[in-house]
């Protein structure tokens, strides 16, 4: 049986195909890196500014958070004692509560407020460009200018807020110099400078067809109605992104309390606020470390927020065709 066997030819069996088909993978093709060099060499500053300044920064520090590591000296690998001491830093806490108290507020009145000047300055009224750069203007005025003028504005003894209150009979605060009125001054401040997200929700409405308000009109449905179920829902894309911006900009907030308490958070640490006690720590008091765990807890919060409302945003976010 063996001797009647035929030999067959394994390159003329697959030349005919018969005997066992062979199958081969197509090769993959080498990216032809020649075509992106000059588009590669023009992007290579920025490129190099990443790596050198932001990537190489931000890995170092989740390993300078483990570590005692300082500017002065380089320290040692601690494990999570830096975690373990801010638990028990009653500074750190009166800081979140600041921070947190200021997103609070902060936050939802910078939409309501947006919203309602946006929709004042979409109406059809004459010399309509004047107002709207009139409320856009304190968006550029730096922050340091703005805490300056706040300071005269809001001064007890003779600023300009307590004298008109006298005038009408009301007795005026402290503002900065008391407890009590202290965050409440620096939301009114920050609320002074909403001109940026009231362009944004001015280019929103622009975008809502005019044919909805239209067909409300003609059955009937008045101003309210009309706001409340048309414009505000098909505006909520825009105020899903002021929402998560402003959440990011409040729990960074530095600027203003540094400037108006000369980075000392007074009255009694009420305007000490996250950013400036990781500032303080880290180019104060030279503790890298503790100040690098600090950064990471804040960047936990900034995203556990922002992803929740990414989550919830598909229950009350409405677009437009969808």
């Amino acid at each position: 049986m063996e001797g009647n066997a035929q030999k067959v030819d394994p390159i003329k069996s697959f030349e005919t195909g018969q005997g066992s088909q062979l199958h081969y993978a197509p090769k993959k093709k080498l990216p032809n890196w020649g075509k992106y060099k000059h588009g590669l060499l023009f992007a290579s500053p920025w490129i190099i500014g990443l790596v050198i300044f932001y990537a190489i920064p931000l890995f170092s520090s989740i390993y300078f958070s483990f570590t005692s590591y300082s500017i002065l000296q380089p320290g040692e690998f601690i494990g999570l004692q830096n975690y373990k001491d801010l638990l028990h830093d009653t500074l750190f806490w009166k800081s979140v509560y600041n921070t947190v108290y200021f997103a609070v507020y902060f936050v939802p009145l910078s939409i309501i407020f947006g919203v309602a000047l946006a929709m004042m300055l979409n109406m059809k009224v004459k010399g309509m460009a004047v107002y709207r750069t009139i409320f856009f203007l304190p968006t550029l005025v730096p922050h340091v200018a703005l805490a300056v003028l706040w300071m005269w504005l809001l001064n007890p003894g003779f600023g300009l807020v307590n004298g008109f209150l006298n005038t009408i009979g009301i007795e005026g605060p402290a503002w900065l110099g008391s407890v009590t009125w202290s965050k409440p001054s620096l939301i009114i401040m920050s609320l002074w400078g909403i001109g940026q997200a009231v362009i944004i929700y001015l280019a929103g409405l622009s975008d809502i067809p005019e044919d909805y308000y239209d067909a409300a009109e003609v059955d009937g449905a008045n101003w309210f109605q009309k706001t409340l179920h048309i414009t505000l829902p098909l505006l909520t894309p825009v105020i899903f992104f002021n929402l998560v911006m402003g959440i990011i900009g409040a729990f960074q907030q530095f600027t203003l309390p540094y400037t108006l308490t000369q980075g000392q958070g007074t009255p009694a640490n009420s305007l000490t606020f996250y950013v400036m006690y990781l500032y303080d720590n880290g180019f104060k008091f030279f503790k890298m470390g503790y100040a690098s765990a600090m950064a990471w807890i804040l960047f936990v919060i900034i995203m556990g927020l922002t992803a929740f409302v990414f989550i919830t945003s598909k229950r009350w976010v409405h677009y437009q065709g969808k």
